[in-house]
């Protein structure tokens, strides 16, 4: 046998299932459910009735929209599976649970259209170094020849593809596959095993060939193989599985299986490399940097609000045990204490006493624990063995029920749906009054509003955010403001000369004196300031404004009737009356905006972003990104509220944007007409 895997590892072991929107990862999970006896029959998506995707959300929209855990037995072995989206929108599911899974099985099929988002998952399991096998599924399907689709799909990988299964066909129609390890043929049967055979005569050829090249491939790391191959002795069978399951581990190759997921074909070999080649839970801690110790860790990998039973962590035991009411510390050296141990199978739970090294289970009522938490049986806690990069933001609205009596309600649901998806982002803009959400993508936001509507029974409205629109100044005048009252004892004086003048834009605000003689005594000059700044709020076009200096140059005050409040309403009376004859003029927040493509659509992004009112700075090779590119450009904020639908639209849903904001910008004509008259104000 051979040495540099080290063997069969044999304990329980969680594996991702990843790939491009639509490809078959739900099919290929309820596949393997179904061969491994944990669901009694394999039922198409379209059913409504799979273990994957049995959220409202998910079948409403024929898409999985959050990962879906279910944990099955072959051959012995304990195999937890977790579906992970293939929408962009979705994609920060997987990030938790590719950080604890050991093996990533990445589902993909021999289209085009989809190497870009095929492209987004190998880069993201390169960088977090999990090792992976490629399921070319729909290979039924498939009408080029699965070398060619090799070739098309091998720059989405910066490992070599590594084909181990080769189509068997007769009369053009695949039958079955070739395993090119075992050199065994294998004919398909729907929903069952499949019957080893001998590999036909006029397959033999092709078979050779592919063969050679998979040894050539594994030889590049192995020179007792490489001799073997030049000396042209055939190499022990134990020796190419041993190099197969080292090179799996260390990624340096990704394997390649064959299969169709909607009839079950190629299943059992798949769950076969899985179960041989995958690394288990001790590569996984080397990978995390956990060294060995008798303490319990587990890593947090998803939050699920139930219905009855309350909040679930679901979580991979990294080391050691964990039973049921067992306490567990945080990193800031918090500790909640388990209330119930549950295995799951999509949304079926079973209550468990304890859990062992390498197993992925729900941990009950962990009320302070987050998606991406460290968890440790160490008194005083460890630190956080994942750190997770939130992406920005890329679509926002505004929420609010149509109830006024949910809105604490409200606040208390989208405190959960932020802890079970740590991408979306809440916020209570004070200017606007409005509750804002944000997230992924409009399917994303979408599928928030429709489980705060469903799962919690809040009805909402929605709109899109308020744009922050700011005002200025074009000219300077001055200005008197005189406060004057007299009901009975002390009256109201205040009395203010004021200089209103334009500044830079970006500027802000700027207040001086030229007071000589105590004409304003030195104590009321702040609540002339105060006043001053309280009219900048909201100035003659209802927007707050900015770049304005004001000077107070003059005033008058009374011994007994003068005051503050006096002072402050005569600044905000000579504000009032000034600005007016200032020529306000309207502002708008310019974004500095950068967009990553796939360079085949670069053209039509860069004909886009005109379209929007926007400018083009520039464009290039995204950096480290083969077959990408970035543009830069600055655009209205007006504009990019939709934006992401537009580029997703044009790039088949890959293509992104990070906008930060860069100026304001005079807004005038017949947008700034439009925006007056929204607010109520006319131009």
């Amino acid at each position: 046998m051979g040495k540099r895997a080290g063997g069969r590892l044999s304990g329980p072991k969680c594996i991702a299932i990843v790939g491009p929107f639509a490809s078959g990862k739900t099919t290929l999970l309820e596949a393997i459910l179904a061969r491994t006896g944990a669901i009694a029959r394999q039922n198409p998506v379209s059913s409504g009735s799979t273990v994957g995707d049995h959220s409202p959300e998910a079948r409403n929209h024929a898409m999985s929209v959050e990962a879906t855990v279910a944990t099955t037995e072959f051959m012995g072995d304990s195999l937890t599976f977790v579906d992970c989206p293939g929408s962009v929108e979705f994609a920060f599911e997987a990030e938790p649970v590719l950080a604890a899974c050991d093996l990533a099985v990445v589902v993909a099929e021999a289209d085009e259209k989809k190497i870009p988002a095929l492209q987004l998952i190998m880069r993201r399991l390169d960088e977090l170094g999990v090792p992976r096998i490629l399921f070319l599924n729909k290979i039924d399907k498939t009408a080029i020849p699965v070398r060619d689709a090799l070739k098309m799909l091998q720059p989405a990988s910066a490992t070599p593809l590594l084909l181990r299964q080769i189509p068997l066909r007769k009369d053009g129609i695949v039958i079955g596959s070739i395993d090119l390890a075992l050199e065994r043929a294998y004919v398909y049967r729907e929903y069952a095993e499949s019957e080893v055979t001998e590999i036909p005569g006029d397959e033999k050829a092709r078979e050779i060939e592919a063969r050679f090249s998979m040894l050539e491939t594994l030889a590049d790391h192995d020179d007792l193989l490489m001799e073997q191959l030049l000396e042209e002795i055939e190499p022990p069978l134990d020796e190419v599985f041993d190099d197969l399951a080292a090179d799996l581990r260390a990624g340096l190759v990704t394997p390649v299986m064959i299969g169709t997921a909607e009839k079950a074909n190629g299943v059992v070999r798949l769950l076969k490399a899985i179960r041989h080649d995958a690394p288990d839970v001790t590569a996984t801690r080397a990978r995390l940097g956990l060294a060995d110790g008798t303490a319990a860790v587990a890593q947090v990998m998803k939050t699920i609000h139930t219905p009855h039973g309350g909040k679930l962590s679901v979580a991979r035991i990294l080391s050691g045990q964990i039973a049921d009411g067992a306490e567990l510390w945080l990193s800031d050296a918090t500790s909640e204490k388990v209330s119930g141990l549950y295995r799951l199978l999509g949304r079926e739970q079973t209550k468990i006493p304890s859990a062992k090294t390498g197993d992925t289970v729900a941990l009950g009522k962990l009320d302070t624990v987050k998606t991406g938490d460290t968890l440790t049986s160490a008194k005083g806690g460890m630190p956080a063995l994942a750190a997770f990069d939130k992406p920005q933001p890329v679509f926002s609205v505004a929420l609010r029920p149509k109830e006024r009596k949910d809105e604490v309600k409200l606040s208390a649901a989208m405190q959960r749906m932020g802890e079970e998806d740590p991408s979306l982002s809440f916020r209570h803009d004070q200017e606007s009054a409005e509750t804002v959400l944000s997230g992924q993508g409009e399917m994303h936001l979408r599928v928030i509003v429709e489980r705060l509507e469903g799962r919690n029974q809040i009805p909402i409205e929605s709109h899109a955010p308020a744009i922050p629109y700011r005002e200025t100044i074009r000219k300077a005048v001055s200005q008197r403001g005189r406060h004057k009252k007299q009901s009975g004892g002390h009256g109201q004086f205040g009395d203010v000369l004021i200089d209103i003048k334009p500044l830079p834009r970006g500027s802000g605000f700027e207040f001086t004196d030229t007071i000589t003689g105590g004409v304003v005594p030195k104590q009321y000059i702040p609540s002339v300031e105060a006043g001053a700044r309280d009219y900048l709020k909201s100035g003659p076009l209802g927007f707050p404004v900015v770049d304005v200096a004001v000077n107070l140059a003059d005033g008058s005050y009374h011994t007994v009737d003068s005051s503050d409040m006096a002072f402050q309403l005569a600044a905000k009376l000579a504000m009032k009356e000034g600005m007016a004859a200032c020529s306000p003029i309207l502002l708008e927040p310019i974004m500095k905006v950068q967009i990553f493509t796939p360079s085949d659509a670069t053209a039509k992004i860069t004909g886009l972003v005109p379209q929007r009112r926007g400018q083009i700075l520039g464009y290039d090779a995204r950096p480290g990104w083969q077959g990408w590119d970035v543009v830069e450009a600055t655009m209205p904020q007006a504009e990019i509220g939709d934006l992401i639908v537009e580029l997703r639209s044009a790039t088949a849903g890959v293509a992104t944007y990070v906008a930060t904001f860069d100026h304001m910008a005079d807004l005038t004509g017949r947008i700034a007409d439009e925006v007056l008259n929204a607010h109520g104000k006319a131009a």
